[in-house]
This record gives C-alpha cells, sequence and structure tokens, in this order.
C-alpha cells in the first residue's frame, strides 16, 4: 500500500511525462484557438504566431518523448495564445469593431 501511495505521489510530482503533456498542450490548443476566434492573426499577428510556433514545437518535442521540453513549449504557447487573444479584443473594442 504504502509502495501504491508512494509510487502516485511521485507520479504526480513528476507530472508523469505524457499525462503533464497531455495537460499543457491541451490547455495551450485551447489558448491558441480562442486566439484564432478573435482574428488574432490581424490584431496581434506576433503574438499569435509565437504561440503557434511554440505550440508545434511542444508536438514536435512530445514526438521525440522529450516531455518537459514539449510542456515548457506548451506553456509558452499557452500564455502568449492568451496574450494574442487579450490583445485581439481589445484591439478590436479600440477599432469599434
Amino acid at each position: 500500500m504504502r509502495r501504491l501511495l508512494f509510487g502516485l505521489l511521485a507520479c504526480g510530482a513528476a507530472s508523469c511525462g505524457p499525462i503533464g503533456y497531455v495537460v499543457e498542450i491541451n490547455g495551450a490548443a485551447e489558448a491558441v484557438e480562442a486566439a484564432r476566434q478573435v482574428n488574432a492573426t490581424r490584431f496581434a499577428p506576433y503574438e499569435y504566431h509565437y504561440a503557434m510556433e511554440h505550440l508545434g514545437k511542444a508536438r514536435e518535442f512530445a514526438a521525440e518523448a522529450e516531455y518537459q521540453a514539449a510542456m515548457d513549449m506548451a506553456g509558452v504557447a499557452e500564455e502568449y495564445g492568451n496574450r494574442a487573444r487579450d490583445i485581439a479584443r481589445r484591439r478590436q473594442q479600440e477599432s469599434g469593431r
């Protein structure tokens, strides 16, 4: 019983490679998609494309089983996807759209 509990705690602390990656990549993909839906390609192109490139790189790292690097890239993709979404919304409001 102790071994099982220790294993589960260790797995949770280390994010268990693929499991942590899936959580991170889903959040990143949702953030990038939300940015796309508010036309971030037009209103926040730098942030949007930065997020897209990091999302793609995260997938490349995961394909090579480099899960920590993949999670790092996915985190940046999510951050910039959210920035792109927020900037696009603000610029649309400023332009009266």
